[in-house]
């Protein structure tokens, strides 16, 4: 009877503490990493894969995707799970709220997540959870109940939306949120979300540390002044003029509102997503100096790293916030690379030319807001941070392990350990290639990234020692991914 069932050599792994990969073989065993270390006898494994002296990377985590945002809920959890896998990740982490888009519904979070998650169930090929957005006063009220009985410790405010839309100026918030009737979706809503959030950790300590809210940080009134502004000027179009349409110190003002507010609340677990530029990480650093009580992340995405709003491949690349000029993209990496940022993820949103494009369809202003990106993630970190000296233990812990156990899943994912899910990405860091949509799982038929040169290919991936990509090939097998209650718990 063998040991394993099953046993990857020739390889060098990424394990925690490392920033070189190490010259190890990793046993798996009931769906977990059972061993880690040379030389393990191949004749105790059911089953043995040679690695082909590939970089095996931890599965990625990536915390921040929109799986149903564009497309109906069912259809795109199973294709853009399909993408997922061929970029490495085997975790996502989808946010979801009521309201137009995702599922067009209002009401109570005790009717429409358990319908989430039933449109959801067996067609995800990856391992999945969600963030959830409290967008009305009965939805707060929902937050304890929805910790205890579903485990979503994350929660979500989209600041902007007090009077923006997703894709630009909105005059009818409450249609577009699907709020009830005499509720604003404001800076006294962001208040009570987070003394809903805080009251809930308080009435769970021994999860506290897992309950967070995170927080897409521009500010409505900024942002619909300048797009009046660029919009009249008329010098500016596509991508650069909507990154001036909704300028970096709208980020910032956020980001201090918000912190704020957090330290009124004594809410401490705060998440400041994608941030976009050297004005934005800036005030985010400064109110971490002057709020040293509260544990600030700093999240990134795959997005603002490779590409700018001068050289991304047309309005396609209309995301919230904007793509940036150059200079904030090295300012990114400038924070990547000294510490600052605490994870990097792909903000997957899929979106098919026939929804993303408004006639004439080069006016950034009438584009839907979002791309994809999964797929490109790990490649993209492993080379162009590997080009600037980023070490690749610190893209793991950018990619897996820091979202794993911010979002309460660092007991089963984000590492290759022994007794985590047996979740990994084989990277060829020596395969130069060219980014071209039609090659993506994705149903998106565009990226921003077309022509993009990487030096990195994910060739294999591994979700709980089952392979759902062979060589480049993602599996047609039925699909395996879970639901994951947070915080997750060791297997069995």
């Amino acid at each position: 009877m063998t040991e394993y069932d099953l046993l990857l050599t020739n390889l060098t792994a990424v394990l925690p503490g490392h920033d070189a990969p190490q010259a190890v073989d990793l046993a798996v065993k009931d769906g977990r990493f059972a061993q880690i270390q040379p030389g393990i006898d191949p004749a105790s494994a059911a089953r043995v894969v040679d690695g082909g002296g590939r970089i095996a990377f931890p599965g990625v985590v990536d915390a921040h995707q929109h799986w149903g945002i564009y497309n109906q809920l069912p259809e795109d959890v199973a294709s853009e799970s399909r993408a997922c896998a061929q970029g490495g990740v085997t975790t996502s982490l989808s946010y979801m709220r009521t309201g137009q888009y995702y599922l067009n519904k209002g009401g109570a979070y005790a009717d429409f997540f358990p319908e989430v998650l039933a449109l959801t169930e067996g067609r995800a090929l990856v391992d999945y959870a969600y963030h959830l957005a409290p967008m009305s006063k009965e939805q707060i009220g929902e937050i304890g109940s929805l910790v205890t009985d579903h485990g979503v410790t994350s929660f979500k405010v989209f600041m902007f939306y007090g009077s923006h839309g997703l894709h630009g100026r909105s005059s009818d918030q409450s249609a577009f949120l699907m709020t009830p009737d005499g509720e604003r979706y404001d800076y006294a809503h962001f208040e009570f979300v987070m003394r809903g959030i805080q009251q809930a950790r308080e009435e769970n300590p021994e999860i506290a540390d897992h309950i967070s809210l995170s927080l897409h940080c521009e500010t409505a009134e900024i942002m619909a002044a300048y797009t009046t502004m660029v919009e009249q000027d008329g010098t500016l179009s596509g991508l650069p003029a909507y990154s001036a349409s909704r300028p970096p110190h709208s980020e910032g003002l956020a980001v201090t509102i918000a912190s704020y507010l957090a330290h009124e609340t004594g809410l401490p677990t705060i998440n400041l997503l994608h941030l976009t530029s050297r004005k934005a990480v800036e005030a985010a650093l400064r109110m971490a100096t002057a709020f040293p009580h509260i544990d600030f992340r700093r999240e990134v995405t795959v997005g603002h790293l490779l590409a700018d709003c001068d050289s991304a491949h047309g309005v396609g690349g209309k995301v919230n916030p904007p793509l940036r000029p150059r200079e904030d993209v090295e300012a990114l990496w400038s924070y990547l690379l000294d510490g600052t940022i605490d994870w990097v993820v792909s903000d997957h949103a899929c979106c098919k030319e026939e929804l993303k494009f408004g006639e004439p369809s080069d006016d950034v202003f009438l584009a839907k807001s979002g791309f994809g990106g999964a797929e490109y993630l790990l490649a993209g970190m492993v080379s162009e941070g590997g080009r600037r000296g980023l070490p690749y233990g610190r893209i793991a812990e950018l990619t897996a392990t820091n979202p794993a156990a911010r979002y309460g899943l660092g007991e089963r994912k984000g590492a290759i350990a022994v007794g985590l899910d047996a979740d990994l990405a084989l990277v060829d860091d020596h395969h130069r290639w060219t980014v071209r949509a039609a090659d993506s799982l994705s149903t998106q038929e565009y990226t921003p990234f077309e022509g993009t040169e990487l030096t990195a290919k994910v060739t294999d991936t591994f979700l709980r020692g089952e392979q759902i990509m062979t060589s480049g090939v993602v599996t047609d097998a039925p699909p395996t991914g879970r639901f994951l209650r947070r915080p997750a718990t060791p297997l069995g």
